[in-house]
């Protein structure tokens, strides 16, 4: 067996993060939020980090109500969804998810 370098403590920390916010971790990942702003890591790029883990998060809950909703007959009626604008101001570009293994974040952060 050969010796793998481990990952670099940052890196664990910003998967770590995302992670718990995916799993809705009841810990919100604030253990590794601090590690990453006392490495140094800039926000800019925790943001980034936390948008594309509740992007995926928001992603799986609503591919896993389709699915609940085919499978059972069920079909609640929800409210439309608020329309959100990015945080960068920029208006998001609409992108078809057909085929495609995920969507990018409001932000148009790719999660793939």
């Amino acid at each position: 067996m050969t010796d793998q370098p481990e990952l670099h403590s940052v890196i664990v920390s910003m998967v770590s993060l995302a992670a718990g916010i995916a799993a809705r971790h009841p810990d919100m990942g604030l253990c590794q939020l601090e590690r990453l702003r006392n490495a140094g890591v800039p926000e800019h790029q925790i943001r980034a980090v936390i948008e594309i883990a509740r992007h995926i998060r928001d992603e799986a809950s609503e591919k896993l109500d389709a699915a609940f909703d085919e499978k059972s007959g069920i079909r609640l009626e929800e409210p439309p969804a608020p329309e959100r604008k990015p945080a960068n101001g920029l208006n998001a570009i609409e992108v078809k998810a057909e085929g495609s293994c995920c969507t990018p974040t409001p932000s148009g952060q790719s999660c793939c």
